[in-house]
């Protein structure tokens, strides 16, 4: 007789998966880490005339330099808990300010991003001349490269006086809505032609077909597109700290790091810009299945 799987297995077997493909990502980039930076290592010996290292040496030299074209993962780590464990939150040297900068024109971006790709959708799925008109601005929009885009944002905006959060968070807006309104536009289609003609000869109206079967069948959907979202807001907050010179936020860690060379500010960055993105995916994630719980519908 078979016994059932415990929950600590089941969670074993998620664990697994995500724990070795993370430690073969992390082998695989200190051997890069050795391969890029061994040849200025052993540029040093040179010139400092020194013949007799070995490979231990070399190894352990690369993996120590101040500024490696590729940063090794523990330089990292020590980095970002440097820049957060030991600094004061509200330091402009502390991580955890330049993330929350980020994070702000990422919220703000991506709640009106979501508002104008679920408000689009509706208009593109009950109007036929909309579909045909809106809708191919809405795909090309996004054929545009952000980096293009980002720098006339900024400037259209601040010509009109509009500085600080609001212009990094239509850059974020400018990427999150495209997502979010096809997602939403298959949702709203979702339902079967048997539930639609169910809802007529019940006499329902456009608006109590929308609210009682397009709506709810569309929100699986809409969590879907909002995870995709999220992550590419977050992308867009950082391009648009880029062009302003921006002294705040993990973008301008990025131009400042690539300024002065400090590969392993830049890393550090990236890895926390990251783990934000995770964080902000899961928190939707969590979001929709309490929703759909709520609602009565299985995940």
């Amino acid at each position: 007789m078979t016994s059932k799987p415990t929950h600590s297995d089941s969670m074993f077997s998620k664990v697994l998966p995500v724990l070795t493909v993370s430690l073969a990502i992390i082998a695989i980039w200190y051997v890069a880490a050795v391969f890029l930076n061994a040849p200025i290592q052993k540029d040093k010996y040179e010139r400092a005339k020194l013949s007799d290292w070995t490979i231990s040496q070399l190894v352990s030299d690369t993996l120590a330099q101040d500024r490696p074209i590729l940063p090794a993962p523990h330089q990292v780590a020590v980095e970002i808990y440097n820049t957060t464990v030991l600094k004061n939150i509200t330091s402009k040297r502390s991580l955890i300010y330049h993330a929350w900068i980020t994070l702000s024109s990422t919220m703000l971006g991506f709640l009106i991003g979501t508002l104008l790709g679920i408000f689009l959708a509706v208009l593109i799925v009950h109007n036929k001349a909309l579909e045909k008109s809106l809708m191919p601005w809405v795909i090309s929009s996004q054929t545009i490269p952000i980096l293009a885009v980002a720098p006339m944002i900024i400037v259209v905006l601040n010509a009109i006086g509009v500085q600080g959060l609001l212009p990094k968070a239509f850059i974020s807006t400018y990427l999150s809505f495209f997502p979010v309104t096809v997602g939403m536009v298959k949702g709203l289609r979702s339902p079967e032609v048997i539930y639609l003609d169910l809802m007529r000869t019940f006499s329902a109206n456009r608006w109590d077909v929308f609210w009682k079967l397009r709506c709810p069948s569309s929100t699986p959907y809409l969590f879907t597109s909002m995870k995709i979202a999220i992550a590419i807001s977050l992308v867009g907050a950082i391009v648009g700290e880029l062009p302003t010179g921006a002294v705040a936020g993990l973008g301008a860690r990025l131009l400042s790091g690539s300024y002065y060379g400090q590969t392993i500010q830049i890393w550090s960055a990236l890895i926390v810009a990251a783990v934000l993105a995770a964080i902000l995916v899961a928190l939707i994630s969590l979001a929709n299945k309490m929703v759909l719980k709520r609602m009565g519908m299985s995940h």
